[in-house]
């Protein structure tokens, strides 16, 4: 698995590879000017010189494109190259192979252009540049790939592999009975379905491995270079001799009038007009329709978040307030665990988070029966309201009726802790 897939992958990225000279042709067509003879010789000049470097760069590494052009003189006369080009290319000396040297043509013949004023600024020239730098990648890419190629040892391995798992399987997967001495066995002649299974899998996917590890060769599935050579001539010289500047005319539109443009359909297609279009994932969701839950609320920076254990928050879902006094964090007493009336100023700092109905009840109702028992306590003259007294606390510390703390300090919890712990 682990070897067609890299020869898959490979197969893929040389063909991606091989240049084609539609982005080029078209920076050519528009950014080198000129209606005169002059102005075309340059065109088709620069998209003559790309289309040479992948020919040189084809002969070098496909089979049947070497066999079309075998010598420099087949590509003079297919076009390619002139006579004064080839003895400027073949006077230059170097080991190794020269398929960059139209590309340095075409940037130096792309400078001469800009001189001239054919191309008419710096950032024109820069594109050209830009475009022709990918196209040479390209070229140097199909180099690379034809000179780095998988090693042998990884294909022989795996060829061994496959052949001798199946030449142990044709001995090892066989029933044999023991027979007492004299006895005469039957041959077990049933079908193997699995190995056979197994084989033509296995055999398939190193066969189809074989058969695209070198994609430019003669083989039917091998790329139809020829056919790329004839095909990028051709379309790149019609766009920048034939097609430039040679525009139809400017006319309005067939939906110049409607609001919104509906191409017809055919009677094949008709029924996708009755299919709705996809506005999103969340266009037909429904949302809370209480207007508490719509309201914007805002959030108090400077306020601390109660941080709920891990534990409280499986159990939140049942019980909310059950979860957090079963904790130790101190009874319904305590201001920072209580919840705020929907009249006080103060936000609640679980506001946010989704709560169960019958736990809020429950906490309003015991809120209530406080406040009621906290009515019917006299008055002291000249004083204030006195507050319900707790067990185990001292008569000293006393508790307003509605207390509401904004912020849990780290001394005021270790103090309720301690309260807590001796109640």
């Amino acid at each position: 698995g682990f070897y067609v897939t890299l020869i898959v992958n490979r197969w893929w990225a040389q063909y991606t590879s091989i240049p084609l000279p539609d982005q080029l042709m078209c920076v050519i067509s528009s950014n080198v000017h000129g209606k005169d003879e002059r102005g075309r010789i340059l065109r088709r000049t620069l998209v003559r010189y790309a289309n040479l470097s992948a020919v040189l760069i084809l002969r070098s590494v496909s089979t049947r494109v070497l066999k079309r052009f075998p010598t420099m003189d087949h590509v003079v006369e297919a076009g390619f190259m002139t006579q004064d080009e080839r003895k400027k290319f073949e006077s230059l000396h170097s080991d190794f192979n020269k398929y960059w040297v139209p590309c340095v043509w075409f940037t130096n013949l792309a400078a001469q252009a800009r001189r001239e004023g054919r191309v008419r600024d710096d950032v024109a020239l820069r594109l050209l540049m830009d475009e022709l730098n990918l196209y040479r990648g390209k070229c140097s890419m199909l180099f690379h790939y034809d000179w780095i190629s998988i090693p042998l040892v990884y294909t022989q391995v795996v060829t061994i592999a496959v052949y001798s798992f199946f030449a142990f399987c044709l001995i090892g997967r066989q029933f044999l009975e023991p027979l007492e001495p004299g006895q005469e066995g039957d041959l077990d002649m049933y079908v193997p379905l699995s190995t056979l299974l197994q084989f033509f899998f296995y055999a398939g996917w190193l066969k189809v491995a074989e058969q695209i590890i070198n994609p430019f060769g003669e083989d039917d599935d091998d790329f139809e270079t020829n056919k790329l050579i004839d095909r990028n001539l051709q379309v790149s010289l019609l766009s920048v001799d034939d097609m430039y500047q040679n525009l139809p005319p400017s006319v309005k539109d067939k939906y110049w009038n409607e609001p919104a443009a509906q191409p017809p359909y055919t009677t094949a297609t008709a029924a996708e007009t009755l299919k709705p279009s996809f506005l999103g994932s969340t266009f037909d969701m429904r949302m809370c329709e209480e207007p508490e839950q719509s309201q914007a609320a805002e959030a108090l920076p400077s306020s601390p978040r109660i941080h709920t254990p891990l534990l409280t928050r499986f159990l939140a879902a049942a019980s909310p307030a059950v979860s957090i006094k079963n904790l130790g964090w101190g009874g319904r007493a305590h201001g920072y665990l209580r919840r705020p009336r929907a009249d006080s100023g103060s936000p609640s700092p679980r506001s946010n988070r989704p709560e169960d109905p019958e736990a809020v009840a429950a906490i309003e109702e015991e809120d209530t029966e406080d406040e009621e028992s906290q009515a019917s306590e006299p008055l002291v003259s000249g004083g204030p309201l006195k507050a319900p007294r707790l067990s185990g606390l001292s008569e000293g510390h006393k508790e307003p009726p509605q207390i509401q703390v904004k912020a849990a300090s780290s001394e005021s919890l270790s103090a309720d802790g301690q309260d807590a712990l001796e109640l």
